[in-house]
């Protein structure tokens, strides 16, 4: 995959909101919101996400999450990165700063922001932060892509570098999508990082408007206890119209 890109899918101003739904047995229960924004700040985008669980959700599992991540317009690379997350008994601050001429992090992480320590990392590449790699695969050419083709992706955080990839799965017409209606889309599998929230067994569906905006519709995936699902339920300051049935 190349280290640089050019926007052509998304513009300044736009925002994606998703209702989280949490499968527990038989029951598939709305449990909170995930937002995407994106500003256009001089000669960088700026993009902006916050999660959290419904009031009613938090004495089960409480989610306030906060990341933002700057990225060079001319390149879709980051610049800096922050990360701001509780979820249940995780807390975590992470705060990165890039060089990508030079192939260097510098990082501050730990519990907050207070008692977050310094690290320096030097890398043989450019890489991606969590948002900014999302928006980058967002202007990669798909109508290149052949089934089962996977697109290799460098992700920076946690003090590390992931090496993962994205397997293009399969393309479905019509995809019909809680309150979205019918869609063409484009279904992804990303490489899962193993832990407290996902298994070695674990496969994440993306399914991508397959459209100019080539937005998520829709995302399935089991977690370490039951499944979730997060769907696109209000949009605006789209580039392109989205084509929904």
């Amino acid at each position: 995959m190349p280290c640089a890109g050019e926007n052509q899918h998304f513009d300044n101003g736009e925002k994606l909101t998703y209702t989280i739904y949490y499968n527990w047995g038989l029951l598939w229960i709305s449990a909170g919101e995930v937002t995407f924004e994106v500003k256009e700040e001089g000669d960088q985008y700026h993009y902006i996400t916050t999660g959290a669980t419904y009031k009613r959700y938090d004495k089960i599992f409480k989610v306030r999450d906060y990341f933002e991540s700057k990225v060079d317009k001319s390149t879709l690379l980051p610049t800096s990165f922050k990360r701001e997350v509780e979820e249940g008994k995780y807390i975590r601050f992470d705060s990165i700063s890039f060089d990508q001429s030079a192939f260097s992090v510098e990082e501050y992480f730990g519990r907050s922001k207070s008692k977050a320590k310094k690290y320096n990392f030097e890398l043989e590449h450019c890489s991606h932060d969590l948002l900014s790699i999302i928006y980058f695969l967002r202007n990669i050419d798909i109508e290149a892509l052949s089934v089962e083709d996977r697109l290799p992706m460098d992700v920076f955080f946690d003090k590390e570098l992931f090496s993962l990839d994205l397997k293009y799965s399969e393309y479905i017409e019509d995809k019909k999508i809680k309150e979205l209606g019918k869609h063409d889309v484009r279904v992804f599998q990303p490489t899962l990082i193993t832990g407290n929230v996902f298994t070695e067994e674990a496969v994440m569906n993306i399914y991508i408007s397959d459209d100019k905006n080539r937005i998520p519709l829709l995302i399935e995936s089991p977690v370490s206890v039951g499944s979730v699902k997060a769907v696109l339920s209000d949009h605006s300051g789209l580039k392109y119209p989205l084509d929904i049935e």
